[in-house]
């Protein structure tokens, strides 16, 4: 049975050391630390990998571990995003990592879209699926 939650987050990015240094590599690496609000109930933490030169251009990949409840089931998931934007028009992928699912949360399949308002305060939308086995 498909379920539908939604609700605001919290997010903070710390700057880590890019691997890569080499000038002009347009790398760079963040630390994520989120707070879910609403139907999902949860902490996460992830790291971020991005690149980009062009002023509204750029990408990014991240994976981070979510810990807490969803709709009413305790355990953790991994969500996986792949982004871009080109010309200032995003492209966002988020998807649960399979067999990430842990406790009441084993089996757990889905989507997540991330909405941000202008002011910053940021959204989320998690299109998901249990397992019944």
């Amino acid at each position: 049975m498909k379920h539908h939650a939604k609700g605001a987050f919290d997010v903070t990015l710390q700057q880590l050391e890019a691997y890569n240094k080499n000038e002009g590599a347009g790398l760079g690496r963040m630390a994520i630390d989120k707070q879910f609000h609403g139907e999902l109930d949860a902490t996460s933490r992830g790291e971020m990998l991005h690149a980009g030169s062009a002023k509204g251009s750029g990408g990014y990949v991240a994976v981070e571990r979510v810990t807490g409840t969803l709709g009413g089931r305790r355990g953790s998931f991994a969500l996986q995003h792949n982004a871009t934007m080109t010309n200032g028009v995003p492209s966002l992928n988020i998807i649960v990592v399979p067999g990430s699912g842990t406790g009441e949360l084993a089996g757990l399949d889905g989507t997540m879209k991330i909405i941000i308002e202008a002011g910053g305060k940021h959204y989320y939308e998690f299109d998901y699926a249990l397992d019944a086995g």
